[in-house]
């Protein structure tokens, strides 16, 4: 016989099972806390993902916006307004004679 099986009493055999109930416990919890920071880690991908998304219709937003502020301040030019009339509406100054090309 073993010195393991002679040792073995009521005390200790609840000792043991209180310990593998604990150890299941912990396995339980560390694969939960596993399964939220998996979950967390691709909530944090797609918010980054997002994050660029918006950063990038930001910048184009911004860039448009520049370009029409710089419209509007060439619309203050009356060289540019009469450059606009003859070339979109065919307009000219009076006694001008508009050339048309083919």
């Amino acid at each position: 016989m073993s010195s393991r099986t002679m040792t073995a009493t009521p005390v200790m055999t609840g000792a043991r099972r209180r310990l593998k109930l604990l150890l299941f416990v912990l396995v339980l919890f560390m694969s939960w806390a596993a399964y939220v920071l998996i979950v967390q880690y691709g909530q944090i991908s797609d918010r980054k993902d997002q994050l660029q998304e918006a950063d990038q219709k930001l910048t184009d937003a911004q860039a448009k916006n520049e370009e029409l502020k710089m419209h509007i301040a060439r619309l203050n030019d009356d060289e540019y307004i009469s450059q606009i009339a003859r070339k979109e509406h065919g307009l000219g100054f009076p006694g001008e004679i508009p050339i048309e090309t083919k």
